[in-house]
């Protein structure tokens, strides 16, 4: 399992994503979130990761990068998004099921 080393590594990746997806992201955030892996403003370009994701293995923070990035452009989760999800990562579903599963509240 090979772990992020900092939050500048993380915030490179979702760059490296952002441009292979063509999207324009201006400010990345990681801060605690204590209900989900990530949120977005489209509006304002912003992207918000949770902090927890550093923990975890770089294949996982790939799949909420991504995950995210995606619903700039397509706000559900519906076939299209599916359909992209998996040509950008494959057998996305494995990588879904594998993240911890954090209380809604």
């Amino acid at each position: 399992m090979k772990k992020w080393q900092s939050k500048e590594e993380f915030k490179t990746r979702v760059r490296e994503w952002a441009k292979k997806i063509d999207v324009d992201v201006r400010v990345i955030s990681i801060r605690v979130m204590k209900n989900k892996w990530a949120s977005f403003t489209v509006t304002s370009r912003l992207l918000i990761f949770n902090a927890e994701l550093l923990k975890m293995d770089r294949k996982l923070g790939d799949y909420v990068i991504v995950h995210e990035l995606l619903h700039f452009a397509v706000p559900n989760h519906g076939r299209l998004w599916k359909s992209l999800m998996q040509a950008y990562l494959g057998d996305y579903e494995l990588l879904e099921a594998m993240l911890p599963k954090l209380e809604k509240k």
